[in-house]
């Protein structure tokens, strides 16, 4: 019977998060098989032979080299043929409630490209990643100064992770984290998949423009959760991939937001990502640890 769903998750030094992850995944939904694959862009750290010995029903790939996010990504996808297809972080511990939610949702609303549901970090807050606008140049400088935090009922400020809205509502959004992402493998195979141009980070968002414009809802369903233990492998080089991640969104906005290649538009950008860069990392080094990053 071909599978309902396809889980691809992308392991990067991630043998100490992936077996609760793993452990946490159904092996069926809905009635039908669930296929999980592993795709190990680290395989040094042990993770291959932990999975192979713990979790044999999982297909691990070993790409021989670290491929980056989207394209191992890519990998699974295209050794794989669930009907649906979840893109999913290590670092997370799921539930069968969840995910069976979503998949209901995805097929019954062919409208749906992705869904996530609320993803909660390990103390039970929510991570607000995992619904965001798309953000103008506003939300990015409320949020960077603190605006968004200080007052994040109201709209005006608090346009970057939408923390106006009801967590435990469920509404169209303008991008879902790449840590949880589902729909349906038509939708996803004629886009591409994950844009290989960006090794790591930003891979997500831009997916999620792409999904938009080809006419297709990006939604959040807060009426179920999931948990995201967010930051484990980003603790380990926070100053490098907080940056990362700072410069590759700015390069979704360039790819996206400047058909005309307009230099003036690309020094914005280029302007307002690197300041916002600079204040998250001063704002993390005040703090005096690591497990901040951007969201």
């Amino acid at each position: 019977m071909k599978p309902i769903l396809t889980i691809i998750i992308v392991s990067y030094r991630s043998r100490e998060e992936i077996g609760a992850s793993l452990a946490s995944l159904p092996r069926e939904a809905l009635g039908r098989p669930v296929e999980v694959v592993v795709v190990d862009n680290f395989p040094g750290d042990g993770t291959g032979r932990f999975v192979r010995e713990a979790y044999p029903w999982v297909a691990y790939l070993d790409p021989g080299a670290n491929l980056g996010f989207g394209r191992a990504n890519n990998l699974g996808f295209s050794r794989t043929k669930g009907e649906c297809v979840l893109y999913l972080n290590p670092d997370t511990v799921v539930n069968p409630a969840a995910i069976e939610h979503c998949l209901r949702r995805v097929l019954a609303e062919p409208e749906i490209g992705l869904i996530s549901p609320r993803l909660e970090l390990a103390d039970g807050t929510m991570d607000l990643a995992c619904r965001r606008s798309i953000p103008t140049l506003w939300d990015g400088f409320c949020r960077a100064v603190g605006l968004a935090g200080w007052l994040p009922r109201v709209k005006a400020f608090a346009g970057y992770n939408l923390t106006y809205l009801p967590v435990d509502g469920t509404y169209d959004v303008g991008a879902i984290n790449g840590a949880f992402m589902l729909g349906r493998r038509e939708v996803l195979a004629a886009l591409g998949g994950f844009d290989e141009a960006f090794f790591m980070y930003g891979d997500d968002l831009d997916l999620c423009i792409r999904v938009r414009q080809a006419g297709f809802r990006i939604v959040y369903d807060g009426s179920h959760a999931i948990t995201h233990l967010k930051g484990l492998s980003v603790a380990k080089d926070f100053e490098r991939m907080s940056a990362a991640i700072f410069d590759a969104n700015r390069d979704v906005y360039l790819k996206h937001f400047n058909p005309g290649k307009s230099k003036w538009v690309e020094w914005k950008y280029r302007a307002a990502f690197g300041l916002w860069k600079r204040v998250a990392l001063w704002k993390a080094a005040l703090r005096g640890h690591r497990r901040v990053r951007p969201a």
